[in-house]
């Protein structure tokens, strides 16, 4: 009997978590502006996601594995080699697959403490991590969905195209992404009329908090490759050299750490309750991303790519020590008392980073690889549940106290940019060999 295209897909789903299951079991008989991680439209708001957070009641969580649950924190260490190419695309499957069914039409507006339109910046990194997800497991209903999203926004950005937030910038990356494949010209048209502006604009300091790097940086980098023109990537510098070492005094970059503040309340003399620094797990794993995505698109002959790469091997010397045993990283990086525990969001995009920076050749493969295969196998044995949600995300915020308590079964108050995360990791690891 043949099956139609759906059936076909649960069928061969199943299999490979079929293949993924057996080892185990012959074996063995894880104030930002716009929400801002704060509000999206109003720079300075904070949003309370402690009292927003809607928490799930105790379930049995259930993975792709069947020696023991996600939400068992004392299992032992994970495993310092990675899975097999099929079984990291299974996880993401999974993932993305819950998703998807949860969010049929992706014209839908976002509701949480507020309504949100969605192309917002939560949904943005979504759609960055389909389309990695996309180009390693080509499927043509996930560029369906992603165009989909678009057209319902006429390929516009909230706020308008006369914005200048990173935030509201950020959905630009998917639209040029499709841009590129399918050729629409309308794709580009609100994006690059924002960009443009702030390119003929004297101002440079619109970069005051580090998750801006990653919601706007790539964008002038695709910019810049798409027309060839060098001023996205001079005015990119403009922007991102004011928030490394000017911001908040001598900048948000710390170079003897090789870490970020999030933003200047958090620069010296601020300290954490045990007098460290306070430097938060997803915004340097923002930072991180951004270098990534940029130095990959960004001309081998371009006059800061050094600086760049240097930044990102920096931070990536300074990552690999502070993972931890269970394969995660704690939210506020220099402080596992300060709402320590394991956290997926920092834990996928430090990943994602150093997976990318082993196979492009920047990173050595003999001292990253064991740390990033700890790390997606923390996320994918102890934070994926059986039906494809996430565990061990922080809610949007600013800071380790935001978006908590983070456990197995905590829901945040969006699930989008989670998800977009762990995509980004599992598609830059399945190249892995």
């Amino acid at each position: 009997m043949l099956l139609c295209q759906p059936q076909a897909r649960l069928v061969a789903l199943l299999v490979i978590n079929l293949l993924s299951i057996l080892p185990a079991f012959a074996a063995d008989a894880d104030s930002r502006p716009s929400i801002a991680e704060s509000d999206v439209f109003s720079r300075g708001k904070k949003l309370n996601t402690n009292q927003d957070q809607r928490v799930s009641g105790p379930k049995p969580c259930k993975n792709l594995r069947i020696n023991g649950s996600p939400c068992d924190e004392s299992r032992p260490s994970p495993a310092s080699a990675l899975p097999d190419r099929q079984q990291v695309i299974a996880a993401m499957l999974l993932a993305n697959d819950y998703f998807m069914r949860k969010w049929p039409d992706p014209s839908l507006e976002i509701r949480a403490a507020k309504t949100w339109p969605s192309n917002i910046w939560t949904r943005a990194v979504y759609y960055e991590g389909l389309m990695a997800l996309y180009k390693v497991h080509p499927e043509r209903s996930y560029l369906d969905y992603a165009r989909r999203w678009a057209d319902a926004h006429r390929w516009g950005l909230p706020r308008g195209p006369a914005t200048r937030n990173a935030d509201n910038q950020c959905c630009g990356q998917t639209y040029m992404e499709l841009h590129q494949i399918e050729g629409n010209p309308d794709a580009i048209r609100d994006i690059r009329a924002s960009v443009d502006a702030m390119v003929a604009s004297g101002k440079a300091d619109d970069w005051s908090w580090v998750d801006a790097i990653q919601m706007a940086m790539p964008v002038f980098a695709k910019l810049g490759l798409l027309t060839g023109d060098n001023r996205y990537f001079q005015k990119m510098y403009a922007l991102f050299s004011f928030t490394k070492n000017s911001h908040g005094g001598s900048g948000l970059y710390n170079p003897k750490d090789h870490l970020w503040w999030r933003d200047k309340d958090f620069v010296p003399p601020y300290t954490t309750s045990s007098g460290r620094n306070c430097y938060w797990a997803r915004g340097n794993g923002w930072v991180l991303a951004a270098l990534v995505r940029v130095l990959d698109v960004l001309p081998a002959g371009d006059p800061h790519r050094e600086e760049y790469e240097t930044v990102f091997k920096e931070m990536c010397g300074a990552l690999a020590p502070l993972q931890r045993a269970d394969g995660f990283w704690n939210v506020s990086l220099h402080d596992p008392e300060d709402f320590g525990g394991r956290e997926l969001t920092g834990t996928a995009l430090f990943s994602y980073g150093m997976a990318w920076g082993v196979n492009c050749g920047l990173l050595e493969r003999n001292r990253f690889l064991p740390v990033i295969a700890r790390a997606w196998n923390a996320m994918a044995d102890d934070a994926l549940h059986g039906d494809g949600r996430l565990g061990y995300v922080q809610g949007t915020g600013k800071e380790p106290k935001d978006g908590q308590p983070v456990t197995c079964d905590s829901v945040p108050d969006f699930e989008d940019y989670g998800l977009g995360c762990f995509l980004l990791a599992g598609s830059e690891i399945s190249r892995m060999k």
